[in-house]
């Protein structure tokens, strides 16, 4: 999504479109948008504003790539990256998406991810009275049918973000009955 309602943005469809399509919620800041289009976090300090003003619910993707985790650097790119995407908001929706663990076969531990979760709920927290509360904390990074249930019966995590294996409606499904 572009954080223009309207104008000469080839290639790129407004928060105005999406509602009228009657889209609910929009992905932002996905670790392939950063990579391959080079989505920066001063795009998303104006985008999430603009979904948000249009009515639409903004997933915010969040997460630090492998080379950022061996180097023990896994909060301070967090923290970065919400600082900067969130300037504008109050609160949102988040998803921690590990770089490193988006189909490349690896996949971090329940342990890992429930730690970037409560970090960027410890985070949000400090945006204001009830922020925390309000939001909801998403992991994403291979989630699938043989590891959803651990991944979501963690208590800082709120739920997943399912990427490839949302493409067979099996797994999918299985997942979706690992979050009942």
């Amino acid at each position: 999504m572009h954080f223009e309602s309207s104008g000469a943005f080839t290639g790129e469809i407004s928060p105005v479109m999406l509602t009228a399509l009657g889209v609910a919620a929009v992905v932002l800041g996905h670790s392939e948008r950063r990579a391959h289009f080079g989505e920066s976090d001063e795009a998303l300090a104006k985008k999430i504003p603009a979904a948000l003003a249009a009515g639409l619910e903004p997933i915010l993707c969040i997460g630090e790539s492998e080379a950022e985790r061996e180097g023990g650097e896994t909060e301070a790119v967090l923290k970065r990256q919400l600082t900067a995407d969130l300037a504008e908001v109050a609160d949102g929706q988040l998803a921690s998406e590990p770089i490193w663990a988006i189909g490349t076969g690896k996949t971090a531990t329940p342990e890992q991810a429930e730690e970037a979760c409560g970090f960027i709920r410890a985070l949000v927290a400090g945006r204001g009275a009830g922020a925390a509360e309000r939001v909801r904390i998403l992991y994403g990074g291979s989630v699938k049918p043989a590891n959803a249930a651990e991944f979501l019966g963690r208590d800082k995590i709120d739920g997943a973000l399912v990427g490839g294996a949302n493409l067979d409606p099996a797994d999918f499904l299985a997942i979706c009955r690992a979050a009942a």
